[in-house]
């Protein structure tokens, strides 16, 4: 099965993909999701709200079924670096987010069901972000300009998972069971999930899940620390006797890397009722987990032992939709989320900084109803954050962010052209009071695309876009240092909005059986934010301070799936797919942290039975990096599985085997602040089930 196919995204508003679902459920019984069975269809057609594609969208994919059991981790980063585009953060096994085109932290939104994970994921790599991968339905990663419309901070992209936690349907069951084990060697993995959907009536029904992960230490190939940092603490341990023992012990540490073990456990549950023409939901869930946080070997802190986070959110959200009969108007929906957040950082067994955030996030939309080839919704959106940071390192001041918004998506199909139009509006208000400093951000975000489709299952585009973002407040007001990020963070309270002008070309469909596509893209920045290290210290810890000039992202993104031959009962898939970003700020310097190039080929022998995958993924080295930056070797992994499906349709079973890394190579990721002494995992093989009844 080719692991990542090309979707087709349609939908009004991401955020509505669910109610889209939920109001095709009728009263009686619908047949149980096959959410778990493998996903043979040759394109994924994602649709919600109304419109049946939105191909402003040039770059989503879809991830689930099979691919997602192969592919699951503990962080949602993780589990998404074999998509075109998508790199992560990896700054520990218990803290990954995605790298959308380069991007990452507040310029690419995580969602749960379309609305904000509202923790602090966004504000600094060592945060994890609240999401349970565990409990995924199936995940869609957003690229290209109409993302915007689902917030300033989605201007990278989006990356929005959807669970069932609030039900999308009745099942035709007594009960409906989805569960997932897996254990594996190089973390050392336990890890085990199940949920129940229970119909109360013929249009109630009743969700639970529950879910419960530990890793211990990582097992890596080598060293733990690059060539260079070694012989840095070498020099430093000839230079200084007197620490030499200590020096010399932490740059021949190898095999496996020290405080990355995890600890985590999730609980949720969901009340679904599916009436006539309205449908209405709501959940409530509990997020808790304990991970290490490597430290860079070296560095010169309070030694009260290793680093760890304490994390907990509990989470409330509601979904509803109303169908208005006739009129302009089809159907109204909405979807709102609430999250009350906290983690503390620890030293040793002494609790440090401890950081809270308090939030809701919520958009309702009217769809409207298709005439003459015109289609389309429009919409508004709100936010409001409260995050506070208490301790001796609380480097970010107490403060509070409200935003309003309104947008809107419209389609016109002119067969074989369709011309999109998406904008949206933002008001951000960001204070901090302890400050006595209140900022507030105007921006309009908008995309136009023109589509052709010269043939069936062919489809040419070219968008132009237009993105306002706001920075956050931790980009305006952070000022201090950060033990887990081994940094001294310093804002600019005067940073003014980030603003860029993008063009986008793609193309893709299906020709002679194979799934192809491409995305060409290039975006100008006025006024970008980033984050560079200065060269200074600050209490013996390295300067990181937030800067602001204009930039240059370029980027392609290729995919290709292609039917190979048949052998007995396998089909023979190939899969051949690579991603490049060139990012320069106007001075003619690279932006910090840029993913180098990178390719993955893969053969995949499908059967109803048995499916079996080998791929490589190759990684470029990085040497066009930023003052102050390291460069990052290339490297290669190969992987193998074996997936069995003793069972198939409403009742199904997938059992798979896999080898990760098979030869045991060393790798970094350049995106990460802790590349240098935060490699990834080494050989590992991983036995997994998944079952559905």
């Amino acid at each position: 099965m080719n692991a990542f196919r090309l979707a087709l995204f349609a939908g009004s508003s991401l955020a509505l993909s669910a109610p889209a679902l939920a109001q095709d459920a009728p009263a009686e019984p619908a047949p149980a999701s096959t959410s778990a069975d493998d996903f043979h269809e040759d394109v994924i057609v994602v649709t919600a709200g109304g419109l049946d594609r939105l191909d402003m969208l040039a770059g989503t994919s879809v991830m689930d079924g099979v691919d997602l059991q192969r592919n699951l981790s503990g962080q949602i980063g993780e589990v998404l670096t074999k998509i075109p585009g998508v790199s992560a953060s990896s700054f520990s096994p218990g803290a990954s987010r995605p790298v959308l085109r380069g991007f990452q932290g507040d310029r690419v939104r995580v969602l749960v069901d379309g609305i904000g994970a509202i923790d602090a994921s966004n504000t600094s790599a060592d945060h994890a972000v609240t999401i349970d991968p565990l409990t995924a339905d199936k995940i869609e990663v957003l690229r290209g300009p109409a993302v915007l419309l689902y917030g300033s901070s989605a201007i990278g992209g989006a990356v929005n998972v959807i669970d069932k936690r609030i039900p999308q349907r009745v099942p035709n069951e007594s009960i409906h069971i989805d569960a997932l084990a897996a254990a594996d060697t190089a973390y050392d993995l336990r890890q085990g999930g199940a949920s129940a959907d229970v119909p109360l009536s013929s249009q109630l029904v009743f969700h639970v899940d529950g879910s419960w992960q530990k890793t211990n230490d990582v097992e890596i190939p080598g060293y733990v620390l690059t060539d260079s940092l070694r012989q840095e603490l070498l020099a430093e341990a000839a230079a200084e006797p007197d620490e030499a023992d200590e020096l010399i012990a932490q740059a021949n540490q190898r095999d496996v890397l020290p405080s990355s073990a995890t600890e985590t456990f999730s609980l949720g549950s969901g009340l679904a009722w599916f009436g006539n023409g309205v449908s209405l939901g709501a959940s409530v869930g509990y997020y808790d987990t304990q991970y290490g946080v490597p430290t860079r070997p070296g560095a010169h802190h309070d030694d009260e032992g290793d680093v760890s986070i304490d994390l907990k959110q509990w989470r409330g959200d509601f979904r509803g939709s109303v169908d208005l009969g006739g009129g302009f108007f089809d159907q109204l929906t909405t979807r709102w989320g609430y999250s009350d957040y906290t983690h503390v950082e620890m030293e040793g067994d002494e609790a440090g900084t401890t950081f809270a955030v308090k939030g809701v996030e919520g958009r309702v939309e009217l769809i409207q109803r298709e005439h003459d080839g015109w289609r389309g919704s429009l919409g508004g959106q709100y936010l409001y954050r409260d995050f506070s940071a208490v301790g001796e390192e609380a480097f970010v001041p107490p403060n509070t962010t409200e935003s309003f918004a309104a947008f809107t998506l419209q389609e016109l199909d002119l067969d074989p052209f369709e011309i999109e139009f998406g904008g949206r509006f933002e008001h951000t208000g960001i204070e901090a009071q302890t400050l006595g400093i209140n900022r507030t951000f105007d921006g309009f975000s908008g995309a136009l695309g023109l589509a052709w489709s010269p043939t069936p299952g062919i489809r040419l585009g070219l968008n132009g876009s237009r993105a306002a973002r706001a920075p956050s407040a931790e980009e305006l007001f952070a000022n201090g240092p950060h033990i887990a990020t081994q940094q001294y963070e310093i804002g600019d309270p005067d940073l003014k909005m980030e603003t860029a002008w993008g063009l986008e070309a793609y193309a893709r469909g299906t020709i002679g059986g194979a799934n192809l596509g491409l995305s060409v893209y290039q975006s100008w920045f006025d006024d970008f934010v980033f984050l560079q290290a200065t060269g200074e210290e600050i209490d013996d810890l390295p300067v990181y301070a937030q800067m602001q000039q204009g930039a240059k992202h370029f980027g392609v993104e290729a995919e290709a799936s292609v039917p190979l031959f048949d052998v007995g009962p396998f089909k023979a898939v190939g899969d051949l797919q690579g991603d490049y970003v060139r990012a320069t700020l106007a001075d003619g310097t690279p932006v910090p942290r840029i993913p180098p190039l990178s390719v993955l080929g893969a053969l995949e022998l499908q059967s109803d039975l048995v499916d079996l995958r080998g791929e490589v993924q190759w990684f470029d080295g990085q040497d066009r990096i930023a003052p102050l930056e390291t460069p990052t070797e290339g490297f290669a992994q190969v992987n193998m599985s074996v997936a069995w499906k003793p069972l198939r349709g409403s009742k199904n079973v997938t059992l798979m085997l896999q080898a990760d890394n098979l030869f045991d190579v060393e790798g970094r990721r350049h995106a990460s602040f802790t590349k240098d002494f935060v490699p990834l995992a080494g050989r590992n093989v991983k036995l997994s089930v998944k079952s559905s009844f």
